[in-house]
C-alpha cells in the first residue's frame, strides 16, 4: 500500500479544519452568493470584511470574505486543541526549517501561521470567538441548509510527498487513488475529525485550493438548491452534479462563486474515528471512483482552482490522467 501507517500520536493535536479566508472582487456579489443563495448566517460584517457561518458552528466563522482587486484564497485555518499544541506546532515546523511568525486574527485568540513545503499558508489556533447555537433557530434556515464546513481540497504537484508531511502532522488516510502503471498516489483523503476528510490532495498544477465542501443533514437540500439557483440567475455557477462519490461515498454539488472559487454541497459520508481504520484504495481509472453511477467529471473540475497568496504553482510530475467527460 503506497499510503504510510498513520501517525497515531503526533507531535501536536489538530482537531479539524475550521475556516477558510478567500479574496473576492466584489463583496456584494459574493454575498449574495454566500448568504443570500447558499444561506450561511453573518456573524460580522464591514466595509472590508464578511464573516459567515454555517447552522450548527459555534465559532465566529468558517469563511471570511475579504474585498480585493485580485481573487485568491489567503490562508487555510485549523484548530488545535490547546495553546499549548500551538507551541508544539511552532517547534514541530522550525524542526523542518520552515519559517513561523506569529500572526493577530480578529476574534481568535494566539494564531500561528507557517506554509508546507509546497508553498500553501496554513494557521492555527486553539481558541475563537464562541457565538449563540442556531441549530433550533429554524426561521433562519435557507438555501442549501449547510450545517458545518466540513473539508477542503487541494490540488498538489506532489501527492505523495503531500500525504507523508501531512500523515506526519496526524492526518489519517481514509481513501485514496493509486496510479496503476507507476504504483504513486494520485488523490488521497486525510482526516483529524473522524469524518472521510478534513483535507484532501488530488494531482494537478498546485499548490491550488481545489473546493471548500459544506455538510447538509440531507441530500434533498442540494435538489432545492439547485432549483433555486437556476431560477435565479446562478445557472451557470452550477458545474458538476449532483451525484454520488464512490470515494467517500457522498452526496454531491459543485458550484462556483463569482469569482470562480469552488464550493462543495457534500451529504451522507461516513465515520472514520477508529485508529485502526484502514484505507480504502480505487484505481485511477475506475469510472465508479468519481461518481458511483459512472458519470465523469468536465474537465474544469481537473483543471481550475484558486490561488493561494504567495504561492509559487508547479506542475505535477505524476502525468497520469483520469476519465474526464468529453
Amino acid at each position: 500500500m503506497p499510503v504510510p501507517a498513520p501517525n497515531l500520536y503526533p507531535d501536536f493535536n489538530v482537531i479539524r479544519l475550521s475556516h477558510v479566508d478567500y479574496r473576492v472582487t466584489d463583496l456584494a456579489k459574493a454575498r449574495a452568493f454566500y448568504v443570500d443563495t447558499l444561506g450561511l448566517q453573518v456573524t460580522e460584517e464591514n466595509a472590508g470584511t464578511i464573516y459567515l457561518r454555517a447552522m450548527e458552528e459555534r465559532g465566529h466563522h468558517c469563511i471570511a470574505l475579504h474585498g480585493a482587486d485580485e481573487a485568491d484564497v489567503a490562508a487555510l485555518s485549523f484548530k488545535v486543541f490547546d495553546e499549548e499544541d500551538l507551541d508544539k506546532a511552532e517547534h514541530w515546523f522550525k524542526a523542518r526549517d520552515i519559517a513561523t511568525e506569529w500572526v493577530t486574527r480578529p476574534f481568535q485568540g494566539r494564531t500561528f501561521r507557517a506554509r508546507d513545503p509546497w508553498g500553501m499558508p496554513l494557521e492555527f489556533y486553539a481558541r475563537m470567538d464562541r457565538v449563540e447555537p442556531l441549530t433550533q433557530k429554524y426561521a433562519l434556515y435557507k438555501g442549501v441548509r449547510a450545517l458545518r464546513i466540513d473539508h477542503f481540497n487541494m490540488f498538489s504537484s506532489d501527492v505523495d510527498g503531500a500525504v507523508a508531511f501531512y500523515n506526519d502532522m496526524g492526518f489519517r488516510t481514509t481513501e485514496f487513488t493509486e496510479d496503476e502503471e507507476t504504483g504513486k498516489v494520485w488523490a488521497a483523503w486525510m482526516h483529524r475529525k473522524g469524518g472521510v476528510h478534513d483535507i484532501a490532495f488530488t494531482n494537478g498544477l498546485g499548490p491550488r485550493l481545489h473546493h471548500t465542501a459544506f455538510w447538509v443533514g440531507n441530500p434533498l437540500h442540494i435538489i432545492d438548491l439547485l432549483d433555486v439557483m437556476s431560477t435565479t440567475g446562478w445557472l451557470e455557477s452550477i458545474e458538476r452534479g449532483p451525484g454520488r462519490h464512490g470515494i467517500s461515498n457522498a452526496f454531491f454539488l459543485y458550484v462556483r462563486d463569482p469569482d470562480g472559487h469552488r464550493i462543495e454541497i457534500y451529504a451522507s459520508d461516513y465515520q472514520t474515528v477508529d485508529p485502526d481504520h484502514e484505507p480504502i484504495r480505487w484505481d485511477l481509472k475506475d469510472p465508479q471512483r468519481q461518481t458511483l453511477w459512472g458519470a465523469p467529471a468536465p474537465r474544469s473540475w481537473f483543471e481550475e482552482g484558486s490561488d493561494f497568496d504567495g504561492a509559487e504553482v508547479k506542475e505535477p510530475a505524476l502525468k497520469a490522467q483520469p476519465i474526464i467527460a468529453p
